[in-house]
Order: C-alpha cells, then structure tokens, then sequence
C-alpha cells in the first residue's frame, strides 16, 4: 500500500522568520535599555549633585543658625576667655572658619562717632582669635575692613534700636536684617537684646544725661571656602569634585567629558561645587545597572523560545499521532477489507447457480474460515490491547514447564511457516515457571510473527533463548531481520508506529510491539530491544522469576 503523505508540512521559512523576528527583537531591546541606562545615568550625573552640595554645605548652615546664634546666649557678657573658649569650639567642629574677630562693645549717649543721633556704639576691645596661630587675647587696632563691618553693624542696631516694638521679640526677618551681615568669605553676627534691653537703650539714645552701658558683644568671622570637606556620596559618577571660584571656566571641554556646577550659599557666593568625569568613568556603571536589565531581557527571550519550541513541538507530536491515527484507519480498512473481500467472493460463489464438487466446497469452505479467523483474531488483539491499557484483566499465574511451552510455539509456527528456521536454547536451571500462559503465549505469537514479517525472504531466522539471571527470568528473540535504525528505536514500542520501508505494509497496523510491552509491563516485567540495520534485532523480555 503507497505511503500516505502528511497533510501538515514544515515551514522552514516561517519558522526562520519567527527567529530572526524574536533575535533581532532581543538586539533592539538590549540597544534601547543600554541607551537608556546610558541616558539615565547621564541624567544623574546632572542631578545627584544636589546631594554632595547638601552634605558638602550642611556644616556651614548648621554654623550659621546654630552655632553663631549660640553668641545671644552670653546676653553680652563676653569676655576675651570666654570669646576664647567659643573660638576652640568653632575651629574645632568648623575648620572652614580661619579667624574671628570678637568686640567688646560699650553703648552709651556721649557724641557718637558711629551713628547717627547721641547714642554711641563702640568697641571696648578687640581681640583676634586665629585657626592656625592659636588664640592671641589683648587689644588691637582694627584694620580698615573690620572697621566698617563694625561700622555698618552698629548703624543697623541703633536704627533698631530707634524703631524696635518693645512690646515682643524681634522676628525672624528683623534679626536677619538687623544682626547679621552676611559678605563674601564673612559673617558678621551681634548678640540680639531683649525688649527690655532695647528699651534701655532707647531711653539712653533720648536722655541728654551722659552715660555707658555695656552689653553687647560681636564677632566676624571669616571663612575659606577650600576647607570644606566635599563629601562623594556618589563616587560611581563623579570622578573627581572641586571647589573652584564662580568665574572658573575649564579649557579643556571634550565631547567625551562631562561637566556640572552648583553655586555655594551666602559666605561662600563667590565659589562654586564643580563636578567632573570622563565617559569611559561612567561607563563601568552603566554595565553595573545593565546587565541585571539585560539578563531579564535575555530570559524573556530564552522563555519565548522555550515557548515556541513547545509550540513547535506539541505541533510536531499532534501530526504523528494524526499520522498515525490515519495509518492506522488505513491499515485496518484494509486489514478488514481483505477478508471481507475473500470472504465476499467465496460466499458468492458458494450462492452461485453452478454446481460445485466437494472439493471446491470444501476449498471455500476453508477460506471462510481463515478469513473469519484473521478477523478474529484482528479484532481480540484490540480488545486485549484495550484491556491490558485499562487494566480491567487479572493475570491468572500457573506453575508453566519452560521447555514444553516453548516446544509448543516452535511447533505451531513451523507449521504455519515452513521457509522459518526456528530454534531454542535454554539456561541451565529452567525448568518450571509461574506465570500466565495465556499473556506470555501472547508475547511469544508476537514477537516470533515480528521476526517473521521483518526479515529478508533468504534469511527468516529466529532464536528463543531462555536463561536465569538474578532473580528474572530472561527470554531473548534473535533474528538476522532488516533491523531497525538507531533512530527508530525509541518509537517501535509506541502504539500505530510503524517503520516506514516495504516490510510494514504487510498486513501491520503497528500495534503488536506496543502490545508486546503492555502486557511485559503488566506482568511487572521490561522489554528491550537491540539491532543494526541489515544484520538483525534482539528483543529482551525480563520478568520476575519467584521460583
């Protein structure tokens, strides 16, 4: 019978094209993520400098609101020593601060030299406390530059002082305005007076009595910018930060190297956080951040494929099980049609008008019956096949003669094939064996009538042997047949799979291996198979042996 070709085909382009598709999507997606990690990192390059700048200028804000207002606490009561010992505090939890100026500072209502009206401001004393020399105590002329921060500070206060609410404590706005003066590289800060207190010295600045009253105190004190200690919290982009003064403009500008700033606060206005790194230092990570991105994005790839192997798979498994269901309705119709159609014309010429001798009836007579026995025999094997699978038998076990058993198959299929060589060998110790005979005789029709059907015409040999091994018994069926591929061999025990060559077309519909290992399996044995093209097959049947 001509092989029937799949109606499924294989579009090798189509699946070509799927993998190519789902490639390049992969080198798309890597592309765009490393792009946009690429830009996300140059994004916060730009951005994460707010961080160093906060951590870099957190010491100076927190000298300016609260360390030097920690001066309105002596309520003008400070001395050189006491001026000193706040000086020591600040070097040492400020090393930006180089030198304070403190003044001791006499209010009073003789001629003013500083301000308008008759209350005078003025210095008592002056004492210079420095970062590096130590503290030197003791009067000393002002130069020019304290003269006039001490000048424009004593003009706020008695302008303060001329128009205060006595009535409530100095705002926020009003203290800044009045007690600090913030300049490049200095701050200025005066002790703030109570409501009580300014009211005193509004009366003094009225009275036309000379007086002095001394309570105020003030100190200047002068940074450099380039003792702050820059703090890297983010060394992966920055490679190196500098504090530079406002106007610095860099030389060297390359494509390849990035450049950002952030301007200082208050004293420090004149200079500026400048950051900088090469595209190569910011590539490490880039690759950091990634390659985490990009392995998910390869997994997804590698689940898509998986998929699409399943896919292709389960699609490749449905068109051999249509295949093989549709040999399989092949082969039976013809397994069927055969003998109905021997059997059609012997009951026609059976119910024909002519007279037949005795001989001839007796001839159809015979045919009718082989016939009726091939489907018989057809029809048990799928019902065995079917209760075997569902397990609805029972194997009813009976202490069997070995060697009788055997002779008794030997007999019947040298019978039933003259041109079979048929022979059998069995092991020392075999003598009886409990088992089914009707399921074992099952195997042995089977694979003696494989043998048989898939040998050369010249070369239709088969050998039985029957040995004990451990506690199995084993039962070998060697033939010097066409043999099976290597690559068949995994598929000869599955049900309606047959070889393709022109052996499987004689009367095969590829259930009798499958039938083979269902009932070994359901005799809790195994079956194997060993062959070489063109040179023979061995089936191993091992089942236990309780004897």
């Amino acid at each position: 019978m001509q092989v029937t070709q799949n109606v499924f085909r294989k579009n090798l382009f189509l699946i070509s094209a799927f993998l190519v598709m789902i490639s390049v999507t992969l080198v798309i997606a890597l592309v765009i993520t490393y792009n946009f990690t690429t830009k996300s990192i140059q994004n916060e390059f730009y951005s994460k400098k707010n961080d160093i700048w906060d951590q870099t200028t957190k010491p100076y804000f927190y000298l300016f609101q609260n360390k030097i207002p920690e001066i309105t606490s002596y309520y003008g009561y400070l001395d050189s020593l006491s001026a000193a010992r706040y000086a020591d505090s600040v070097f040492d939890e400020y090393p930006f601060v180089q030198r304070i100026v403190f003044y001791d500072i006499a209010i009073g209502n003789r001629t003013a030299k500083h301000t308008k009206g008759k209350l005078d401001i003025a210095p008592r004393a002056v004492y210079q406390y420095t970062q590096n020399d130590g503290v030197l105590t003791g009067m000393r002329k002002s130069g020019h530059a304290e003269e006039e921060d001490f000048k424009l500070m004593a003009e706020k206060l008695s302008n303060y002082i001329s128009q205060a609410d006595t009535t409530r404590n100095a705002t926020e706005d009003e203290k800044f305005k009045t007690f600090y003066n913030v300049q490049p590289d200095k701050i200025s800060y005066m002790n703030i007076p109570r409501p009580t207190e300014i009211k005193t010295y509004r009366e003094l600045q009225l009275s036309g009595q000379p007086s002095a009253f001394s309570r105020q105190n003030m100190m200047t004190f002068f940074l450099d910018p380039y003792q702050l200690e820059i703090k890297n919290t983010h060394k992966e982009l920055y490679r190196d930060i500098s504090i530079q003064p406002v106007v610095y403009d860099p030389v060297d500008t390359g494509t390849d190297k990035l450049f950002t700033e952030a301007a200082f606060p208050g004293a420090f206005v004149n200079y500026k956080l400048y950051f900088k790194s090469d595209s190569n230092y910011l590539i490490s990570e880039i690759r950091r951040r990634f390659l985490p991105t990009a392995g998910i994005v390869v997994l997804i790839y590698i689940f898509v494929l998986v998929i699409g192997w399943l896919i292709y798979r389960n699609l490749g498994i449905n068109i051999k099980l249509f295949k093989l269901q549709y040999d399989f309705i092949n082969n039976f119709t013809h397994e069927f049609k055969t003998p109905v159609s021997v059997i059609k014309i012997a009951g026609s010429n059976l119910r024909s008008e002519a007279e037949l001798t005795e001989r001839q009836r007796k001839h159809y007579g015979k045919i009718l019956d082989e016939e009726a026995d091939k489907l018989n025999e057809l029809m048990n094997k799928l019902l065995s096949f079917t209760q075997i699978e569902n397990r609805s038998i029972k194997i009813k076990s009976e202490e069997t003669d070995v060697e009788a058993f055997v002779i008794k198959y030997v007999d019947t299929f040298r019978l039933k094939y003259p041109d079979l060589k048929l022979s059998y060998k069995i092991g020392k110790g075999v003598k009886t064996f409990s088992t089914d005979p009707v399921l074992l005789g099952s195997i042995f029709q089977n694979l003696i009538e494989n043998a048989y059907k898939y040998s050369h015409p010249d070369k239709k040999e088969v050998l039985i042997s029957i040995l004990l091994e451990k506690r199995n018994i084993v039962f070998s069926f060697a033939d010097k047949g066409i043999g099976i591929p290597k690559s068949e061999i995994a598929n000869v025990f599955k049900k309606f799979y047959r070889i393709e060559n022109k052996y499987n077309q004689n009367g095969s519909v590829g259930l009798g291996l499958a039938f083979c290992k269902e009932l070994v399996n359901f005799m809790d044995g195994q079956i194997a198979v060993k062959s070489k093209v063109n040179e023979g097959s061995e089936f191993i049947v091992t089942l236990p042996y309780d004897n």
